[in-house]
């Protein structure tokens, strides 16, 4: 337990430690205090009040957060939160991670082999089928084009896009300087992009998005599609929520987007409601990174 508090602080690059550990210690014992103190129906009124107005709404019920005012402004304000991070402070970070960069600590390091593992499952998948040569692939998301280069290059026809100009211009970059020809990288938002696909991908790009907008995103995803859908997603069980609880008691400077996470049958039931059922799944879990990841054929 408290290795892992320990761990998400150091994640966080929390420079107070022991300070910010001496008053969460602190705040426990008031809360027990407190809730001593009140009667059980007020403090279960006071749970619901607090889940419905809280910051992260994600852990929230679905028909809270649908009625939540607050919800409704962050499901606004997530985008252009997301676009002004990773073109700026965000790009620097994630540039690195997602590189052959020494300039990484030892959470960035861990975040880097598991986003790898992710990639490297993806890409085994397809390389089993065999038959990726010369069909069509939109990569949602692409960040530094960690999936859509290696793709790219096994035949291929990519279009790949973010929400960030800095991660398009990467990518487009990173696959100019291998001789990549067959894949083109433009700056748009997941909600934006247009055309028929063979495969659709979005890896790693659902933590960005708030529940009540989940569903809509992978309607979209689908729409896309004329084969399969590939996506990735953070599991919203007990343990990663516990987990992430946790990290909230610690904000550091590095946090500066908020993170969701999903329910399975959510996912699931989306994207049967589209036409497409699970062929194939996977789940990558490191220290800091955790990631499942499904393969859904259209029937």
């Amino acid at each position: 337990f408290f290795f892992y508090i320990i761990s998400i602080c150091f994640f966080c690059n929390t420079h107070n430690l022991l300070n910010q550990f001496n008053c969460w210690v602190t705040h426990l014992r008031y809360c027990n205090i407190f809730v001593n103190m009140i009667p059980r129906p007020i403090l279960l009124a006071l749970v619901v009040l607090a889940t419905t107005t809280s910051k992260v709404s994600s852990f929230a019920p679905q028909s809270l957060v649908k009625y939540s005012p607050r919800a409704l402004e962050m499901a606004v304000d997530d985008k252009d939160e997301v676009r002004e991070y990773f073109n700026n402070e965000g790009f620097s970070r994630w540039n690195k991670i997602y590189s052959e960069s020494d300039e990484v600590n030892t959470v960035q390091l861990d975040i880097r082999d598991g986003h790898g593992q992710t990639i490297e499952k993806i890409l085994n998948w397809i390389e089993a089928d065999g038959d990726i040569k010369g069909k069509s692939l939109c990569d949602c998301g692409c960040g530094v084009g960690s999936l859509a280069i290696p793709v790219a290059s096994m035949g291929a026809k990519v279009s790949a896009s973010d929400i960030s100009d800095a991660m398009a211009t990467e990518s487009a970059r990173r696959a100019k300087e291998l001789g990549i020809k067959n894949a083109k990288f433009y700056t748009s938002d997941l909600e934006s992009v247009t055309g028929k696909y063979d495969t659709v991908t979005c890896v790693d790009v659902a933590i960005h998005y708030p529940t009540e907008k989940m569903g809509e995103m992978i309607t979209h995803l689908c729409s896309l599609a004329e084969d399969r859908v590939i996506i990735s997603f953070a599991p919203k069980t007990w343990y990663y929520v516990f987990l992430k609880k946790i990290g909230e008691f610690f904000p550091g400077p590095s946090k500066t987007t908020r993170a969701y996470l999903h329910e399975e049958p959510f996912i699931r039931e989306a994207l049967r409601k589209s036409g497409f059922e699970v062929a194939r799944e996977d789940m990558t879990a490191t220290n800091f990174y955790f990631s499942r990841l499904l393969e859904a054929k259209r029937v």
